[in-house]
């Protein structure tokens, strides 16, 4: 069976992500540890960490993972906008560490016209300056390539590694389908599944892909528009998702929906990946 659930709201205390993802019929889940429209970090402490821990261990559900607030730009040439978002980021990964959620997944950012190569390298000079918990890997999430943002590309994200101090040990890539679909990676039919499959191992290594994103996409091919739909009712549609998650590179991975939040709901999503997946 695979390990799916959805992005699950903390309101009310985190072990309350652990119910609202179990009345969802997730196994794993994402949450935030802070607004992700602002700078602030909630304050988490043992306590915390501890009801949480207990929670998602009596329903046997994880690995857990935290999404990075979306003010976050490492691309920047901004240095006072960089500096928040190195902070911003070791406080959500030091959270991290006091719930016990292993892995921690943010946006890289954009150039703002600095360049790409600029970019890239910011980003690396960025995360050298992190103390990645030992409990914890930090997750580079690939883009849908919009404006000047970086990380379309697998080269990207491997490049930002390899600039950076930081390795492999503890930084590793979330791939994002509807990303993915917007950069203009094609795998909706077998033959492109195993192209996808094939360039992230040499760019970046299979084994280095440590979560997934699965979201359907509002817009065409390479569209580079980051607008997602429900499972198998955008572009990518059913047999996309089907190749995806039954792709033995992937199928063990544990996989979170951020799908739309109107009728269909992330229940339905969850329903869905599963039932693909059969």
């Amino acid at each position: 069976m695979v390990t799916v659930g959805a992005h699950v709201s903390i309101s009310g205390g985190f072990d309350e992500a652990v119910a609202r993802q179990r009345d969802l019929g997730g196994t794993v889940g994402q949450v935030f540890v802070g607004s992700p429209r602002g700078w602030a970090v909630k304050d988490v402490d043992e306590s915390d960490g501890a009801a949480f821990r207990e929670a998602a261990a009596e329903h046997d559900m994880g690995p857990w993972i935290v999404h990075g607030t979306y003010l976050i730009n490492f691309a920047t040439p901004k240095e006072d906008l960089a500096e928040k978002s190195v902070r911003c980021v070791q406080g959500e990964l030091d959270a991290c560490s006091t719930l016990g959620i292993p892995y921690y997944v943010f946006h890289p950012g954009a150039h703002t016209g600095a360049g790409e190569e600029t970019g890239v390298a910011n980003v690396a000079d960025r995360l050298s300056e992190l103390d990645v918990p030992d409990d914890v890997t930090l997750l580079l999430e690939n883009t849908a390539g919009k404006g000047t943002t970086v990380g379309k590309t697998f080269e990207q994200l491997d490049d930002m590694v390899a600039q950076s101090t930081q390795t492999y040990d503890d930084i590793g890539v979330c791939l994002d389908t509807c990303h993915l679909h917007a950069a203009g990676y094609d795998f909706r039919t077998a033959e492109g599944m195993d192209e996808l499959v094939a360039a992230v191992d040499e760019a970046i290594g299979l084994e280095h892909v440590e979560y997934l994103h699965l979201n359907d996409s509002k817009h065409p091919l390479g569209s580079e528009k980051d607008e997602h739909e429900h499972v198998g009712e955008g572009e990518i549609g059913e047999g996309g998702f089907d190749h995806f998650v039954t792709h033995e590179a992937f199928a063990d991975r544990p996989m979170v929906v951020e799908t739309p939040a109107d009728e269909n709901g992330y229940a339905w999503n969850v329903e869905k990946v599963r039932s693909l997946a059969e």
